[in-house]
Order: structure tokens, then C-alpha cells, then sequence
């Protein structure tokens, strides 16, 4: 017997008509070099309406790629709906990425048109010969006087919208594709995830819930985290869906940018990477704002950061996990009632944990080889595998040997991570930047929070770097906040009590700056290569 519902479906075109039908005095605040404007959803879903025949004029064909090269911004998320809600396909390119690897991935996606904010043209344009298949170039004035080439390619976003017509918006098939983002490639070649509508859907209502964002219309959400990085972790999607206003900081990611805006726009909810916001705090600190919850993901959120918040802004972070292949966010470190009676230290432990899978994803730790389920004991690690309505199951056209998931259906992760008889999340590393260390795993994760948790540390990365006896042992890089000195013997001492004495760190590296990939995250493949002659201690 079946179930005798409608078969209604899950479409971005469908969220687009809700926020249009019923959220039309919400807001849309956009930072530029000239200052901050706005408009309302309703203003907004008219401009959308008209991209969706921009599209049309341009010839962009039935299901073809539509390119973004631009800061988070009101036109962006015009583009964000446009797209998918007329057939095409949304496909972001990190504006952070190496020229060949932006080469590689425009060519992969066989992006029609690239959108490009002309305060980053000059990153742009010198690669358009090397795109095959783009035809159209439409620049987006977002305040920059960069040049713009006399070529009949180019067009003029505003210009285009000027002389459109709306068109309706109708998708039919909620497993059509929907968008289109790439890994950021830290090894091999980047990797094409493809959302579809009912994916993008689903993910939207799973990021709603209270035990994840909980963005509600009372709520002003600004995600700092990129549009071009992992769908800005669904949030472009999920503020307007419940009607909450958007504050897009543009071009303006100065640390100091961001707290003004947090502070002047009333924004109750933020989310970027702990780099962000290690750059923000100062800017926030005893300040009265208005805020509620700052997601922080991408990588593990230091316990000593987030204790900062708390104590000087606050509020402590939320940590929340995922990745461009699960659309992106699968779980959040919301505190359990359970943990209420816990001291601030038991707190802040629990809270650098990845927490617990939301509803609609399921997790289980595994041996990566022999895929034998390891004890939920908080204890034994295995590598973090998941499945779920918004887990992809495989890579767009992927190079020969890549395999996304297992035999049984489960999407590896590369992680690896332990859970609690609760199922909650603890990441202990990436399987790549784990150390063995004469057989035994060191987990550098864990080793940089009890590095940064030291009043002088900035920031700390920990490789592995190798050793005739020992296999592998722990190099420290180390930055150390402005002001201030210190010495490879007073880290090493901090941490005797922190850490296994096996754990202990080889040697300590005071370095400027620890390397970032293009969507902020420490970049251990350059660290390890700059140190991969490093003469070991005997």
C-alpha cells in the first residue's frame, strides 16, 4: 500500500516562491568601498526573476553552467536562485583558487557564462582565453574602478537586467541537477560535487532546525563564509527561506569591516572559518551587539578561541562539521541538557566536539580498510563515514581510481574521528595529517588546541615530519601573537601536562604565518613540504 500524499517537489524554484509570496519586506544589506546598501526579498525576487531571462538572451542552453566569480553580495544571491530555478546549473569558482586550477575547473563544469565582480576582473580575465567553452562574461560593478576590456564578450550585469523581462520560474524534477561546487583540491586535481534541487532542498530545512542554525524571520544572518566555498554552508539558502534578512559583506572582509558590520547591521547570526574569526574578536570584544550564535567551521575550531568569545564577546563558538560533499554542514556541537551541570573547562571540551548528525544524516566510524564498525566509546577512532539525502555519492566525471563511497553505500570522508554511546562527533584528524609515530597514531588536531590554548600563541600547526627510528614525529609551527617572544623550551614545558610524553612535539618552528588554502584552512601540504628535509632529533 502506498501513501496517498501529493507528490510535490523538493525545488529551489519552491523556496524562491515562498520567500517572494511571504517574506517580501525582509531585507538584503550589501558592503561595498562606498558604503552599505539595501534592498527588500520582494525588490530582489524581481531582479531574479529578470536574471532567469538574462539567462534566456544570453542563450545560456537548457542545462547549462552558469559561472560565478564574486564576493557574497545581493547580485550573487540573485544568481544563486536564478540559475537553478530556470534549469541551469549554479557552478561558484573560488576566486582564491591557482590559475590552472580555475582553468581546470571551468573547463571540468563547461561553464556558458562566468559573472564576475569586476573588483576581482584582473583575477579573472587573463584566464578567459584558456575557458573553452565560455561565451559570455557579465561584469557586476560592486564599486571597484578596475578597468574593463573593450571585447564583445563582456556585458554589463546591470544592463542586461535593465532590458529583461521576468520570466517564470518552474523545475519539475527535484533530482535535476541544481549546482555545482569544486573541493579545493589539497590533493590531485579539484573535485566536482553536483547538488541537486531535492538535496539543496532538504539541506536547507536540515540547517533550519533548532538543533543546528535555527535561523528564524527574527533573525539578521550574515555569512561570512564565501558563496564560492561549499554553497556558503547553506546559509544563502536557509536565511531568506525562513524569512530572516541578509547581511553580505562584499568585497569588505577586513576583520575590522566584519565587527562594523556585525555591530550596525544587528546581525543575530554569523558564520565563517576559525581564521575569521580569530581576526574579528578584537573588533567585537566588550562590545554590545546583537548576536546569538557564530558558526565557525572548515576546520576544528580551536578551544581557546572559542573560550575567547565566551569570555570577551560573550558567547562561545559553534562548532559545526561537514564538507563540500555533504552540501556541507551534517552536524553541529549544540551542548546536550546533559552537559549543563559540566564547569566551563567540561563545557568547552564538549563544544570543540563535531556534536551530533542532524536529522536526515546518519554517521558511523569504521576500520578504513575492512570497514568493521568500530565502539561508539569516545575511545576508538576510525574513519568518520556518512549517508544521507544531502551526501553525495559520487564526483562529477572524476579522474580513474577516485571512489567516493563504499560498497555498502557509505560516503568516506577522510576523517577520522571518534563517538560518544550518544553518537556525538569528536574529529581527531584528517587521515592525511594524522602522525605514526613508532606505530602509534598521534592525532595533530588535538596537539595544535593544547599548543594554542598558550597565552602567547596565535596560531599552530602540527606535521609530521620524518624520522629513521620513529617512522614520523610532531614538528610545531608555531606563530605567536604580536608582542610577544617566547622559546622552543617554554612551549615544550607548557605542554608536559597537556599531552602524552610520546605526543610531545620533536621540535618547535617559530614561523610569520601559517600557510592557508584558498578557503582559509591551515595548508599542512606546504608545511610539510618547506620542512620535508627538517634534520630529526635522535
Amino acid at each position: 500500500m502506498r501513501g496517498l500524499m501529493q507528490d510535490f517537489p523538493l525545488t529551489i524554484d519552491a523556496i524562491f516562491r515562498h520567500v517572494e509570496q511571504h517574506y517580501g519586506d525582509g531585507t538584503i544589506a550589501t558592503n561595498s568601498p562606498t558604503g552599505v546598501t539595501k534592498v527588500t526579498y520582494a525588490e530582489w525576487a524581481e531582479r531574479t526573476r529578470k536574471l532567469g531571462g538574462v539567462l534566456d538572451t544570453l542563450g545560456i542552453s537548457a542545462e547549462g553552467r552558469v559561472g560565478t566569480f564574486g564576493w557574497n553580495s545581493q547580485r550573487h544571491l540573485e544568481l544563486y536562485f536564478a540559475a537553478p530555478s530556470s534549469g541551469r546549473i549554479l557552478h561558484t569558482l573560488n576566486i582564491r583558487l591557482f590559475p590552472e586550477q580555475l582553468t581546470y575547473i571551468a573547463n571540468h563544469a563547461e561553464d556558458e557564462v562566468v559573472f564576475v565582480d569586476r573588483s576581482v576582473l584582473p583575477l579573472f580575465w587573463p584566464l578567459v582565453d584558456t575557458m573553452k567553452t565560455v561565451q559570455h562574461v557579465v561584469i557586476m560593478d560592486d564599486g571597484s574602478d578596475n578597468e574593463i576590456p573593450d571585447d564583445p564578450r563582456i556585458s554589463d550585469y546591470e544592463a542586461l537586467l535593465a532590458e529583461a523581462s521576468p520570466v517564470e520560474f518552474h523545475v519539475e524534477d527535484e533530482n535535476s541537477a541544481a549546482s555545482m561546487c569544486y573541493t579545493s583540491g589539497t590533493t590531485g586535481n579539484p573535485k566536482g560535487v553536483v547538488y541537486s534541487h531535492r538535496s539543496t532542498f532538504l539541506h536547507t530545512m536540515g540547517v533550519l532546525m533548532p538543533n543546528a542554525f535555527g535561523l528564524s524571520i527574527r533573525d539578521v544572518a550574515m555569512p561570512v563564509v564565501p558563496m564560492f566555498h561549499a554553497n556558503a554552508w547553506g546559509i544563502a539558502q536557509a536565511a531568506p527561506a525562513a524569512g530572516a534578512s541578509l547581511v553580505m559583506p562584499g568585497p569588505m572582509m577586513q576583520p575590522e569591516a566584519l565587527a562594523r558590520l556585525i555591530l550596525d547591521e544587528g546581525v543575530t547570526f554569523t558564520a565563517g572559518v576559525p581564521t575569521i574569526w580569530q581576526g574579528v574578536l578584537p573588533h567585537l570584544a566588550g562590545k554590545p551587539h546583537k548576536l546569538r550564535d557564530i558558526g565557525c567551521g572548515g576546520s576544528a575550531v580551536p578551544k581557546a578561541l572559542s573560550e575567547a568569545y565566551r569570555e570577551q564577546v560573550g558567547l562561545p563558538i559553534l562548532q559545526a562539521w561537514g564538507m563540500t560533499e555533504t552540501h556541507p554542514v551534517a552536524s553541529s556541537g549544540i551542548l546536550p541538557p546533559r552537559f549543563d551541570d559540566l564547569d566551563d573547562e567540561g563545557k568547552a571540551a564538549q563544544r570543540a566536539r563535531a556534536g551530533i548528525p542532524f536529522l536526515g544524516v546518519e554517521a558511523r566510524i569504521v576500520d578504513s580498510e575492512t570497514l568493521e564498525p568500530q565502539p561508539w566509546d569516545d575511545q576508538a577512532t576510525g574513519e568518520l563515514q556518512v549517508r544521507g539525502p544531502w551526501c553525495a555519492k559520487d564526483y562529477y566525471n572524476p579522474d580513474a581510481g577516485v571512489e567516493l563511497t563504499t560498497e555498502d553505500g557509505w560516503m568516506r570522508t577522510g576523517d577520522v574521528a571518534a563517538m560518544d554511546s550518544f553518537g556525538s562527533i569528536r574529529i581527531a584528524d584528517r587521515t592525511k595529517d594524522l602522525i605514526k609515530s613508532g606505530g602509534e597514531w598521534i592525532s595533530s588536531v588535538d596537539l595544535e588546541n593544547a599548543i594554542m590554548s598558550h597565552p602567547k600563541v596565535k596560531e599552530a600547526a602540527v606535521v609530521g615530519i620524518p624520522h629513521p627510528k620513529w617512522d614520523e614525529r610532531p614538528l610545531a609551527c608555531v606563530v605567536l601573537r604580536e608582542g610577544e617572544t617566547a622559546t622552543e623550551e617554554e612551549i615544550l614545558e607548557y605542554l608536559k601536562p597537556l599531552i602524552a610524553k610520546w605526543w610531545m612535539p620533536d621540535a618547535v618552528e617559530f614561523i610569520d604565518e601559517v600557510p592557508k588554502t584558498s578557503v582559509g584552512k591551515f595548508s599542512k601540504k606546504d608545511l610539510r613540504s618547506r620542512f620535508a628535509e627538517y634534520a630529526p632529533k635522535s
